[in-house]
C-alpha cells in the first residue's frame, strides 16, 4: 500500500437486485472491518447528449435527480440495517459510473461492483462498469454477481498462485480476506507441462517429471513465503495441479466465499488490463472474485 489512507468501502447503486447484492457485500465488508461505506450513484447523461433538450426541457434533470436521491436514501437505510454503527456517506455523481468508481478507488481498501450476466459471452453484457472498475482500479475490485441475491457466507478464500510479483499482491490481499473473514485460505497454483516455470531453465530437457513437479511445488512454496508469520491466524491449505488454471478456479468458486486472483497472470503483457483468468473468473464464478491490479509508484 502506499502512503494514502485507504479507510473506505466503495460502492456503486443504481435500484437493481445485482447493485443491492454488492451493496450487502460492501456494508458486511466495510461493517467488519470498521470502514466507512462510500455509496455512489451515478447520473450519466452522456447517452443523451449532456445539456441537450432531453436533458433541460421540463425538468428531467430535476427528476432523474430525485430519484437519485432516493436510490441513496433506501440504500443508506439499507446499509444502516445491516450494521447501525456503520460509518455511511453517500454521493451523487455527475458522469460515468466507471470512472467515478475508478477514481474514488484511489482513496479506498476496497470497490465492489455488481454484475449481472453469466457464460462465455458474459464480458460483452456484463456491463462497463464491472469490466471498467476491474480492469482499471487503484485498490483490489470486488466482483459480485448476482446469485439470485445470495452472496456465499461460508467456504474459504481461496487464491490463485502463479510466481508473479502481481500474483504475490493477490497472495497478501488474500491473506487479509481470510484473517478477517475467519476462514481458511486455500492457495491453488496450477500448471501445465508448456507453461512451467522450470522450462525457462535452458536445463529444463533434461529435468524429470518428477522435478517439474517439485519445481512447481517450490513456486507455491515461495510465493507464500512469511505471509503466515504476518498472519498466524489464517490456516493454509495449499493445492498444486497440472491443469488448466480458469478450471480449477472456477471448480473451486462454487465452494468459497472469495476467489482471489491477479488482473493478469505470469503469461500477461505488460499494458495488458486484464488477462483470461480474471475475465472468465468475474463472468462465470459462483462466488464473489476479488481482482487485484499492480500498484502504483
Amino acid at each position: 500500500m502506499s502512503s494514502r489512507e485507504h479507510n473506505s468501502v466503495v460502492v456503486g447503486v443504481e435500484g437493481s437486485d445485482t447493485a443491492s447484492t454488492a451493496l450487502r457485500e460492501a456494508a458486511k465488508i466495510a461493517a467488519q472491518r470498521e470502514l466507512r461505506l462510500d455509496i455512489i450513484h451515478a447520473l450519466d447523461f452522456a447517452p443523451y447528449g449532456f445539456g441537450g433538450p432531453y436533458v433541460d426541457a421540463g425538468g428531467v434533470y430535476e427528476w432523474v435527480e430525485e430519484a437519485g436521491k432516493a436510490i441513496l436514501a433506501e440504500a443508506e437505510q439499507f446499509a444502516r440495517e445491516i450494521d447501525p454503527k456503520l460509518e455511511v456517506h453517500t454521493e451523487i455523481a455527475i458522469g460515468s459510473a466507471t470512472q467515478w468508481l475508478i477514481e474514488s478507488s484511489a482513496q479506498a481498501r476496497r470497490v465492489v461492483v455488481g454484475a449481472s450476466a453469466s457464460g462465455k459471452a458474459a464480458t460483452a453484457v456484463l456491463g462497463n462498469t464491472a469490466v471498467g472498475v476491474a480492469s482499471h482500479g487503484k485498490c483490489p475490485v470486488i466482483v459480485v454477481r448476482d446469485r439470485d441475491g445470495a452472496v456465499p457466507s461460508e467456504g474459504p478464500v481461496v487464491v490463485g498462485v502463479d510466481g508473479s510479483a502481481l500474483s504475490a499482491q493477490a497472495v497478501g490481499a488474500a491473506f487479509e480476506e481470510a484473517s478477517f473473514r475467519g476462514v481458511e485460505l486455500v492457495a491453488l497454483h496450477v500448471w501445465s507441462d508448456l507453461g512451467s516455470a522450470a522450462f525457462e531453465d535452458p536445463r529444463a530437457a533434461a529435468l524429470a517429471p518428477q522435478s517439474l513437479e517439485e519445481e512447481e511445488h517450490a513456486v507455491l512454496s515461495e510465493s507464500l513465503a512469511g505471509w503466515s508469520e504476518q498472519y498466524p491466524d489464517v490456516k493454509v491449505r495449499r493445492e498444486v495441479y497440472l491443469d488448466n488454471p480458469r478450471g480449477r478456479l472456477l471448480d473451486w468458486s462454487a465452494k468459497a466465499q472469495l476467489v482471489v486472483v491477479g488482473s493478469r497472470g505470469r503469461g500477461g503483457f505488460r499494458g495488458m488490463l486484464l488477462g483470461s483468468t480474471s475475465n472468465t473468473l468475474i463472468a462465470s464464478a459462483k462466488c464473489p472474485v476479488m481482482v487485484v491490479r499492480p500498484e502504483e509508484s
